[in-house]
C-alpha cells in the first residue's frame, strides 16, 4: 500500500516521475525527471519508443508496491505506453470518482474487493468481460471473481493475522479465536489500524462482522475489544512497530505486512487464528469508459500471465506487497509467504455485502472505536 503520490510515464526511452517525492519507490532504468508548474500542478510530456504500439496508452491508477515494475515490464512486453498514477487507495478512488463522465483512467488496482465493488455499484466499471487467459486461475482465484465480472484478482493476502514479538509472547500463549482477543491477559495489548486511514483494514472489519453473523454482533465485538484496551494505529506498520518495540503484544493486521517486516529483520513472528483469516485480494477494475479499452484489457490479461506474475511476485519489485498467495496456476508464493501461510484457513468475505455496509460501518467505527 502507498503513503505517497507518484505519477510516471513508462516509455521505451524515458520514465518521467512527476509531482511527488520518490522515497520508497523502486528504481527504474532510463532518465528520471521531476516536473511541476508554478501553480504546483504536475504536468509532463513523454516520447514513446520507436517500437511502441501506435496510439495505445494505458493510464493506470494503482496502490500496489510493484506497480512501477509492472508498468515498466508491461511496456517492454507490449510496447504500450503506461502512465502510472501511484497513490494510496482512498485518494485514487476519490480521484476516479471526482472525474465523473470525464474519466481519464483505464485500469484501477488496489487491495480490497469491497472498495472495488463500491465503484461497481456506482456503474463505473466494465462488466461481463472475460480475460482470454481466465483459465489460468486456480480454484482460489476463481472463487474471488464477482458474478458480473467487473474486476479480477491478481493475488491474495490475509487480513486478521496475528503478529507478535517472541521476546514477549510465546506461541503457547497466543489467541486461537476472535473471542480469545477479549481475554483480560490481552488488555491494552492488541493493536490494529484505523479502517478510515488504512485501505486494507476495512475488509478485516467486514470479515469480523460476517463471521460474527450480523453488523450488530460485529459492532458488539469491536466494542468489547475497545473496552479491553484496543490500540488503534494509522496503518499496518504502526501496529507492527508497536509490537517490535514492546508497546503492545499483538498486532491484528494484514499478513503480507508482517511477512515483509519479518524479512527486513524485525523480531516479528506470525500466527493465524484457528477461526480463520479473511481473504484480501488485490483487484483490478477497468473503467467502463476507458480512454484506451484495448490497452486496459491487455494489461489485465498480462497481469494474469506467467510473465506478469513473475514480476509481481518478486519482493525486489514489490516489497511486502509481493508476499501474496498466488491465484494463478503454476505460480509459487515467495518462500517466506509460503512458509508463513502453511496452515492458514481462508474465509472469503462477501464483497457485495461489505460494500453495501461500508459507509455506515466505517462511520460507526470512527465514532465508537477510533474516537477516544
Amino acid at each position: 500500500m502507498k503513503s505517497k503520490s507518484v505519477q510516471f510515464v513508462a516509455t521505451g526511452a524515458v520514465v518521467l516521475v512527476l509531482g511527488a517525492a520518490l522515497a520508497g519507490c523502486g528504481t527504474t532504468s532510463g532518465s528520471t525527471t521531476t516536473n511541476s508548474n508554478s501553480s504546483g500542478n504536475s504536468s509532463a510530456n513523454s516520447t514513446g519508443s520507436s517500437g511502441s504500439s501506435k496510439g495505445e496508452t494505458l493510464v493506470l491508477y494503482s496502490a500496489q508496491g510493484y506497480d512501477q515494475a509492472m508498468a515498466t515490464a508491461f511496456h517492454k512486453a507490449t510496447g504500450i505506453t503506461v502512465k502510472l498514477v501511484d497513490d494510496s487507495t482512498g485518494p485514487l478512488i476519490a480521484r476516479a470518482e471526482a472525474q465523473g463522465a470525464n474519466s481519464q483512467w483505464d485500469v484501477i488496482w488496489f487491495d480490497g474487493p469491497s472498495s472495488m465493488q463500491a465503484l461497481d455499484n456506482q456503474g463505473m466499471l466494465l462488466k461481463n468481460w472475460t480475460p482470454n487467459d481466465v483459465s489460468n486461475y486456480n480454484s482460489l482465484g476463481q472463487s474471488l471473481i464477482p458474478p458480473d465480472k467487473s474486476y479480477y484478482p491478481g493475488g491474495v493476502t490475509g487480513e486478521g493475522a496475528i503478529g507478535y514479538n517472541p521476546k514477549y509472547v510465546s506461541p503457547s500463549q497466543l489467541p486461537k479465536t476472535l473471542n480469545a482477543l477479549l481475554s483480560p491477559k490481552w488488555k491494552n495489548q492488541v493493536s490494529m489500524p484505523d479502517p478510515a486511514v488504512s485501505g486494507p483494514t476495512y475488509p478485516l472489519v467486514a470479515g469480523v462482522i460476517q463471521q460474527m453473523g450480523s453488523v450488530q454482533k460485529g459492532e458488539a465485538f469491536f466494542s468489547k475489544l475497545k473496552q479491553n484496551g484496543l490500540v488503534i494505529s494509522n496503518v499496518n506498520s504502526d501496529s507492527i512497530n508497536a509490537v517490535v518495540n514492546g508497546q503492545v503484544k499483538l498486532a491484528f493486521v494484514q499478513d503480507s505486512a508482517l511477512i515483509g517486516a519479518q524479512q527486513k529483520g524485525d523480531p516479528i513472528a506470525i500466527d493465524y487464528l484457528q477461526s480463520g483469516t479473511y481473504t484480501l485480494p488485490d483487484v483490478m477494475g477497468i473503467n467502463k469508459n476507458a480512454p484506451d479499452m484495448a490497452a486496459a484489457k491487455k494489461f489485465v490479461e498480462w497481469v494474469l500471465s506467467p510473465a506478469g506474475q513473475a514480476v509481481m511476485s518478486n519482493p525486489n519489485n514489490g516489497g511486502s506487497d509481493s508476499y501474496y498467495e498466488p491465484v494463478i496456476k503454476g505460480v509459487n508464493a515467495a518462500p517466506a509467504a509460503a512458509k508463513a501461510r502453511a496452515h492458514v484457513k481462508w474465509i472469503g468475505v462477501n464483497a457485495v455485502t461489505a460494500a453495501n455496509e461500508k459507509n455506515s460501518v466505517e462511520a460507526w467505527f470512527s465514532a465508537n472505536i477510533t474516537k477516544k
